[in-house]
């Protein structure tokens, strides 16, 4: 049986659930895709230690430090290509952004395929059914921006604001580093 908790954050009333003391579940209320992931029966239980421990990580968060998802039991529901997203999503530091097509990268190789669509690792990553704890409002479009977010591009904004990321930032070292290691095709140095 899914036990399940409501907690007011600074986003918005938060639904819990869990499942054999770990967290299955994350949705900000209203979100896209808000409890997907519950199938059969659950039952409102506010007092597991499962979500002690996540409204502590929570507050820790929102309080601007910067807690890892690794701290938490978790134990999100989703296919295995899913799963590789999601992990790959606990990898990125608070703060920090990637791309989708970083992100494709990175599970390609850890899946041994060849290459995957920047698009495909957009649909799991926007399943994430576990919101704020894994991460995935660190993830953005290769210009920098902020393309989807199933609890809103207003909370997206607020989570990197709250870690101090800067998309347009993130951008521009992006170009500037793409630029600086393009190869000098007109013969001219471009000194």
């Amino acid at each position: 049986m899914i036990e399940t908790a409501w907690l007011d954050s600074p986003v918005g009333r938060l639904l819990l659930a869990a499942e054999e003391g770990a967290l299955c579940g994350l949705w900000i209320e209203g979100q896209k895709y808000f409890a997907a992931t519950l199938a059969g029966p659950s039952a409102e239980r506010p007092g597991l230690p499962v979500f002690a421990q996540a409204a502590r990580w929570l507050e820790d968060y929102f309080a601007g430090r910067a807690p890892s998802p690794r701290q938490l039991p978790l134990a999100p529901r989703g296919s295995a290509f899913r799963q590789v997203i999601w992990s790959l999503l606990c990898e990125i530091p608070c703060g920090a952004l990637t791309t989708y097509g970083d992100l494709a990268e990175k599970a390609a190789a850890r899946l041994g395929r060849g290459q995957l669509s920047a698009q495909a690792v957009g649909g799991a990553v926007g399943h994430n059914p576990i919101s704020i704890i894994i991460p995935c409002h660190r993830v953005v479009g290769a210009d920098g921006s902020l393309t989807g977010y199933a609890g809103g591009l207003g909370v997206k904004q607020r989570l990197l604001a709250l870690e101090g990321a800067n998309p347009q930032a993130f951008a521009r070292r992006r170009r500037d580093g793409m630029a600086a290691s393009a190869p000098n095709r007109g013969g001219r140095s471009r000194n």
